[in-house]
């Protein structure tokens, strides 16, 4: 957190598109400007929320917190949180909101936030329970969705493995409705290490294959668990499946063929949290 700054005064002019500092946030649009200057957007009231909540109570940063009049008037909390968090507020125009928006409809509140991803040791490591991997995931919706889902059921941290995309992409930001900020996450670039990782950690790796021997309703989750889920167009890849300590498929009932990388997620962990719980 920064330290106590001042709310914008009434009247107080708001900043431009031209701004610098408002040119400065447009910039981390981009991954690279992300990556070089360690911050994202976090856009949306959902999402500034989450953040300013994070700050607050798990040590997070939020550097500044831009807000157009309309957007002010609509959530006064929200503003008032950012003051007890010390994050300067700082009004902008309309247009300047659109060019930090990515969105059809800019909500109008946007915060400028530390990056969330942790190294991998501090992450992975005795007592997780739940873990959820994703290997080579491309779409950034479909990334902040499961990213949702881990949150939702409890889990302690996702993985974003080999290629997959940026959590801090504006999409997945999106996508993820705040959650972004809840369960630890943490990048690994080498899938195998990703795995041994999880591994070392007292966590089973159970990878989601549509053409598993072995059924989601066969499997006993009496131990930790990290789900590895692949690409949404090629799953996972045969070195992972011949990596991971079982494959699992989810049973078709009816004629579709296959579901999606959100949907499947969000069957294979829920259905490992509930069970987990009702053992306990």
């Amino acid at each position: 957190m920064t330290g106590h700054r001042a709310l914008p005064q009434p009247g107080a002019a708001p900043f431009t598109e031209r701004t610098p500092r408002v040119v400065a946030a447009r910039k981390l649009t981009r991954r690279a400007e992300r990556e070089k200057t360690g911050r994202f957007l976090a856009e949306g009231a959902n999402a500034v929320e989450a953040a300013l909540t994070h700050a607050l109570e798990d040590g997070g940063t939020v550097h500044e917190l831009f807000v157009t009049e309309r957007a002010a008037g609509q959530h006064e909390r929200l503003l008032a949180t950012a003051h007890e968090a010390g994050v300067p507020v700082s009004p902008i125009s309309d247009r300047a909101a659109e060019g930090l928006s990515e969105t059809v409809t800019p909500q109008g509140i946007v915060a400028v936030c530390a990056l969330v991803d942790r190294p991998q040791e501090t992450v992975l490591k005795p007592g997780a329970k739940l873990v959820v991997v994703l290997v080579d995931v491309a779409d950034p919706g479909n990334a902040g969705t499961v990213i949702r889902v881990a949150d939702a059921a409890g889990a302690d941290a996702v993985v974003l493995a080999g290629d997959s995309v940026d959590p801090h992409n504006g999409k997945c930001v999106r996508a993820a409705a705040g959650s972004l900020f809840h369960p630890a996450i943490t990048r690994i670039r080498d899938v195998d290490a990703a795995l041994k990782a999880c591994s070392a950690a007292g966590l089973r790796t159970f990878g989601a294959h549509g053409y598993a021997d072995t059924e989601l309703d066969q499997v006993t989750f009496d131990q930790p668990v990290a789900w590895v889920f692949g690409n949404e167009a090629h799953g996972l890849p045969g070195t992972v499946l011949d990596a991971v300590d079982l494959a699992v498929r989810i049973p078709m009932y009816g004629r579709a063929e296959s579901l999606n990388l959100a949907t499947a997620a969000a069957i294979c962990v829920y259905t490992n949290a509930m069970a987990s719980r009702t053992a306990r």
